[in-house]
This record gives structure tokens, sequence and C-alpha cells, in this order.
């Protein structure tokens, strides 16, 4: 390795990671100025102007607020739970590319780690580890309720990795290829319908609520759902220890946002302003701003999710990925392979997807499903259980 690698890599990380907490930071202002416009009343304005410097006094707060570490707790295990979530919320960042990686400067580089052949089982592998700082904090606590959150976490996480991971393998076999530049490239050449939206929208929309889960995003929230569980694994942190918690679900909400973006909105590709062969002055910076536009428009999007859709219940959370994710992924991914095999025409594969999504409609409407001999009915029981009859 030489001494110019290392020195640019130094210099990326600390541009990468000095960037991500300044977004973090604001990005939690813009939630709260649009909670309180979806609930009609005023956000935080006061510190600042229009409260522009409400997160500088947010950072203050929780540095100088007294640290309580509770005496029936596993310190050790208490103190490791939140330094898990953030760690791995930012290993998985190290490969994201946040520009054009092939036409950046020799003096500059858009991804901290490049060529990494199997970039999309290092971040699903790292991405998953995150549930380990939920459960090693829930279960130090010593609390019945961060017990409860934390067993609810890892359900959950191991519930949504198998569709999350299903949804994007009809990408990687479009692609042929793991690595998230030469997705992004495979989009980028062939234009705006290219873009993996378009010929599959329902490996977008698994991938999609999927994600929401793995975040612990509303209406997936239940590790920490207040009206059962208090706080739910975090109900006895407090000060700096409590923001790493948010810290690491913020960083994983970009990364993810970053994801979707690259896999199926074409990354930094946008038609007219930025192609795969621009080269006009200013062109890479051009689709820089183009990549980050995109991913903040899902940002958004995630944040009116969440103060707009009620939360699930455990049983229906459940279900959702049992009976509804992954059998869709599934048949989603027999499809790409048929037509890939037979060389089908790529406007199969959307009418594919919706043929999967009107199948499901239909068979989560009509509330029964027979296979064999049996009967599975989805209707549920005043408990919310789904019953199999012979």
């Amino acid at each position: 390795m030489s001494w110019e690698f290392f020195l640019v890599t130094l210099i990326t990380i600390g541009v990468a990671f000095g960037g991500l907490m300044g977004t973090i930071a604001y990005l939690i202002l813009v939630e709260r100025r649009l909670a309180a416009f979806i609930q009609d009343r005023y956000g935080p304005n006061r510190v600042g102007w229009a409260g522009l410097l409400q997160p500088i006094a947010d950072g203050a707060k929780f540095l100088l607020k007294e640290d309580v570490i509770p005496g029936y707790v596993n310190k050790t295990l208490y103190i490791l739970g939140p330094s898990i979530a953030v760690f791995t919320a930012m290993a998985g960042f190290a490969i994201i590319p946040f520009g054009p990686v092939d036409q950046a400067p020799s003096w500059m580089r858009f991804v901290i780690a490049p060529d990494v052949n199997i970039g999309m089982i290092y971040i699903f592998c790292v991405g998953s580890l995150g549930v380990y700082g939920v459960i090693l904090g829930g279960w130090a606590s010593n609390n019945k309720y961060s017990s409860l959150g934390s067993m609810r976490a890892s359900a959950q996480v191991v519930s949504y990795e198998i569709p999350l991971g299903m949804s994007i393998i009809g990408v990687v076999l479009m692609t042929s290829s793991l690595s998230l530049n030469d997705i992004l490239m495979h989009q980028a050449n062939q234009g705006v319908l290219g873009w993996n939206v378009w010929t599959q929208p329902l490996a977008l929309l698994i991938f999609f609520v999927s994600a929401l889960a793995e975040t612990n995003r509303l209406p997936f929230d239940l590790s920490e759902c207040e009206q059962e569980l208090v706080g739910g694994f975090h109900t006895e942190y407090s000060s700096m220890k409590f923001a790493l918690y948010f810290l690491g679900e913020y960083a994983h909400i970009i990364t993810v946002c970053f994801l979707t973006a690259i896999l199926f909105f074409g990354g930094w590709q946008f038609p007219l302003i930025a192609e795969a062969d621009s080269a006009y002055l200013g062109a890479t910076l051009v689709k820089v701003v183009v990549l980050l536009t995109k991913v903040l428009m899902i940002i958004l999007l995630i944040m009116f999710i969440r103060w707009t859709i009620p939360r699930f219940r455990f049983d229906q959370l459940m279900n959702l990925a049992w009976l509804g994710l992954i059998p869709m992924a599934a048949m989603n991914i027999l499809v790409v392979m048929t037509a890939k095999q037979f060389d089908w025409p790529i406007w199969t594969l959307p009418l594919g997807s919706l043929a999967i999504f009107v199948a499901a409609g239909l068979i989560g409407t009509s509330g029964k499903f027979i296979v064999s001999d049996q009967t599975v009915d989805f209707s549920e029981s005043p408990e919310g259980y789904v019953h199999v009859h012979s």
C-alpha cells in the first residue's frame, strides 16, 4: 500500500465521517420540523435563525447531561451495546459510492473502500450485526421492558433479513455482479429506462419495506413501542449512550437510502444532466449532487411514512414478512431467472412483478390459500393468528 493511497483513504474517511455526523444532526432537525408540520404545531424554532442551531444545542445537552448507569446492570455489556450499534452502521457506509467512482480525480475517491467485488454481501453482513447492539443493550439493562424490546428486535431483524436479501437477487442476476459500482454503471449505460425501478418494481417494494423494518422505523418500530414497552431496549439509557443508539439508527437509514438510490434509481445518472458519458466542466460535481438529491428524497419519504402510518401489531409484522414478502420475493427471483435463461424481452419483468403483486393481493383479500390438502386461512382470529386446516 503506497503512502498516497493511505493518505487519500484517511482524508476520505474524515470527510465522510464529518459529513455523515453533520447530516445526521440536521436530518433530526428536519424530521422534527416535518413532524410539527404534519401535526399542525410549532417545531424547534427558538435556537438560532429558524431553529438552525437546535442540533448544536441538542449535541451540547447530550454531552453535558449526567451519565447515569443503574447499579443493577451489567456495566460492560451496557456500555458495549450502543457502541456496536454505531460501529456497524458506520462500517456499512465504507463501500457506499457517493459519487462517480470511475470518473473521480486521481486525488479524490468517492468511496472509502474501492474495488470491493462482494459489496452487497459485505453490507448485508455488517448491517445484520447491528441487532447485537440492541440485544446486548436490552439484556444488560436487567429490565423486563428492555428484554422484551430486544427480543422483538431480534425476531424482527431475523425475519426481515430474508426478504431484504432475496429482493436484490434479481438485480444481481441482471447485472452479474455484487459490486455496487457495477450495478450503478449497468443502469447508467442503459439510460433512465434501464433503472431497476422500472424493470423490477416488486423488488423495490420488498426491499424498501424490509429496509424500514431493518432500521426499526415506523410502522415497524416495535422494539421501542412506548405504549407497551415504555422505551423498549433503551429504557435504561440516558445522555450520550442514548444518543449513540439514535446516531446508529440514522446512519443505518442513510445507508439504506444510498442503497435504494443506487440499486433501483440509477445512482448519479439522470437524463440530460448526468449521463455516463457526460464530460462537461463540473460534470463530476453534478453527478454527486444528483445522487445526494435522490438520497434526500428517499429520506424525506421515510420521514413522511413515520408520521402518517400507524404502528403494526407484532403478529401483523411477522405475518407480513413470512406470508407476504418472502413468497413474493421467491416468485420474483423465479421470474427474473426464467427471463434471463430464455432471453425474454426486458418488458416481461415488470409484467411479472405486476402479476405476482396482483396474485398476492387476491390471495390476501380472499383470506384462504390451499396447498395440497391443507388450507391456510389468512383471516385473523380475535387473537390475530393465522390458521392451517387439514
